[in-house]
């Protein structure tokens, strides 16, 4: 009965989720850009096989966030990404200034192809298993522990100091670790672009680990779903819940006073005294 139940609600909630899911996105500039996925089994065909809940979720100009759009299919797939990305745009989602997502496989092209003229964030956290997963156990505490003291600095200039310190101090114990930082100096460190006060709700994907975990816990329940569509209205009236959430909610994810310093310059930043003048 309970699984009928869920089913009857997952056809219900098919028109509402289409209607958050197709609603345009012209109205303001969307600097943030978080992509993620959580990950369900479902048929295709005559197969049960893992798919993908991509979830796609924007910081407004005005500081709060939104459900963007949401997707069902295959992560690896940058065909998948990037007409994903474009059903985005489509919708007018413009404004980009970074994605923060992690790096699977066809997404970061699909990011360079839509987004062009935006920056990718590599999700530390995510980036931080990897590396783990490389390393043996008892080592895994104090590589961590080393690596996470680049994102522990004040400003742009010390980070990058401490990112050479930890390359250098890791290419003596662990090489391999040292040339996987190295090779993502970059996209790790594209947070420093922006403002120091937004930088720990946009070096990685963790603001979305509630939405992610809601999901799971809701498709959990049915366990294996009829078809991928299905997953996608089941997901999508979750999705729907955590953007009236956040619509109704008084405090916002940045104030608007805070997102305006993504306008300052460089040159206001570097030489404050212009801005008393």
């Amino acid at each position: 009965m309970r699984r009928q139940w869920l089913l009857g609600l997952i056809r219900e909630v098919h028109t509402a989720s289409r209607g958050t899911y197709d609603r345009p996105l012209a109205n303001q500039a969307y600097p943030y850009v978080f992509l993620d996925a959580t990950y369900c089994k479902a048929r295709v065909g005559r197969r049960v096989v893992s798919q993908a809940v991509i979830v796609a979720v924007g910081v407004a100009a005005d500081g709060r966030r939104e459900v963007l759009g949401f997707e069902v299919g295959d992560t690896e797939s940058q065909p998948f990404w990037t007409t994903f990305l474009r059903s985005l745009k489509a919708r007018g989602l413009a404004g980009v200034k970074l994605v923060i997502s992690d790096a699977h496989t066809g997404l970061i092209a699909a990011i360079e192809t839509v987004f062009q003229g935006s920056s990718w964030q590599r999700c530390r956290v995510h980036f931080m298993r990897n590396v783990l997963a490389r390393v043996q156990k008892t080592a895994g505490p104090m590589v961590a522990s080393i690596i996470r003291t680049i994102f522990a600095q004040p400003d742009a200039v010390h980070v990058n100091a401490q990112f050479d310190e930890v390359v250098r101090m890791l290419a003596r114990s662990h090489p391999k670790i040292a040339d996987m930082l190295e090779a993502a100096r970059t996209d790790l460190l594209a947070f420093t672009g922006f403002p120091p006060a937004h930088w720990r709700q946009i070096w990685s994907t963790n603001p979305l680990e509630r939405v992610n975990k809601e999901i799971k816990r809701r498709t959990d329940v049915v366990g294996t779903f009829p078809n991928p569509a299905a997953l996608l209205r089941l997901a999508g009236h979750v999705l729907i819940e955590q953007h009236d959430e956040w619509d109704g909610a008084d405090r916002r994810y940045f104030s608007e006073h805070s997102m305006k310093l993504l306008d300052v310059t460089e040159e206001e930043v570097a030489i404050p005294e212009l801005n008393a003048a």
